[in-house]
């Protein structure tokens, strides 16, 4: 046991530092319509990624041109440092699996043949091989069969193994598109939208398939609209916005991004000055209050002048009263003057 635990931990530590995707500069263009624009993307292994955004943000668009389903414009998209080919099998055949938004099923065939066609990129049992029907292909359609039974028991399918693939329930039949795409024993699988038209309980079944998954060592880029989901599953979540990446970081950093609100809740940013307009005359209220003691200023000086004007004439009125009386004086005076120099 102790040597078994030892080597397990040899074997994660470096594969935990593997940098499994790496999509550079990811441009793609439908005629004047840029549905992506410059994304860079890493994933690493044993790493769970979260690709956000509200809808025609370009996130299925940007896994279609992971998987060889459109060829990026401009930028390259790397696997395990290999530039993956524009070619939807040789992606798969590099380790690279995807389920899609619409469930895509054989719905006429078994549970068991769904999950048997996704191990045809593993098999090396050519046309010859299959019509001739000898050991060697019999051995290989044993060992094909041993491992989809081994999928289908974890993800909770093996007794239906033998129902056609249409009469499983909903969520089951998303549990049976992973299986399938975890047939071709990928380094990184990509969900768009697995929890799409779940209930709670079985969005928290998927929950806890996704985090076995990442167990294995698998690397997994999830799509999701649902946020408390995504934010409880992923390491690091990327936020798409009109095909360009507006943010990536842990799940805290991204809910308390300003621009991932007004993304989704239609600019809030842009609002909250309207919602403060009334509060604009309170900020405008201390010029009013300089303009007004302004104003009583100019007021209050006539007041100030008007006692000095109500003043002078009080001051000249006894001058105009003593006036009479000097003149009366001075005449007395003058009089006897007069009489003498006559």
């Amino acid at each position: 046991m102790t040597t078994t635990t030892t080597e397990a931990g040899a074997t994660t530590e470096p594969a935990a530092r593997e940098t499994v995707l790496d999509a550079r500069g990811v441009t793609m263009r439908f005629g004047g319509l840029t549905a992506v624009r410059d994304v860079n993307l890493t994933v690493n292994s044993g790493e769970i990624v979260g690709l956000i955004g509200p809808n025609g943000a370009g996130k299925t668009t940007f896994f279609n041109c992971l998987t060889g389903l459109y060829v990026p414009t401009e930028g390259e998209v790397r696997y395990k440092g290999q530039v993956l080919p524009p070619k939807s099998f040789k992606v798969t055949a590099a380790g690279i699996a995807r389920t899609f938004q619409n469930i895509r099923l054989f719905n006429n065939m078994t549970v068991l043949e769904n999950v048997l066609v996704g191990r045809h990129t593993r098999t090396k049992e050519g046309l010859w091989s299959a019509l001739l029907r000898g050991p060697g292909f019999k051995k290989a359609e044993a060992a094909s069969e041993k491992r989809a039974m081994e999928l289908l028991e974890f993800v909770g399918l093996a007794h239906k193994a033998q129902l056609l693939s249409k009469n499983l329930p909903y969520g089951e039949q998303r549990k049976l598109e992973i299986a399938r795409a975890l047939a071709s024993d990928p380094g990184l699988i990509l969900l768009d939208e697995p929890t799409a038209g779940m209930n709670p309980q079985e969005t928290r079944a998927a929950e806890e398939l996704i985090f076995a998954i990442r167990d294995m060592g698998i690397a997994v880029l999830v799509i999701e609209h649902d946020m408390r989901f995504i934010f409880n599953l992923c390491d690091r979540v990327a936020v798409l916005v009109q095909g360009q990446k507006l943010i990536e970081g842990d799940s805290q950093t991204v809910q308390s991004d300003e621009r991932v609100i007004a993304a989704y809740l239609g600019e809030p940013i842009e609002e909250a000055p309207k919602a403060a307009a009334p509060a604009a005359p309170e900020a405008e209220t201390p010029e009013a209050e300089t303009e007004a003691e302004e104003t009583e200023a100019e007021d209050d000086a006539p007041a100030d002048e008007a006692p000095a004007d109500d003043e002078a004439p009080a001051e000249e009125t006894p001058a105009e009263d003593d006036t009479p009386a000097d003149a009366a004086d001075a005449a007395k005076d003058a009089a006897p003057g007069k009489e003498n120099d006559a």
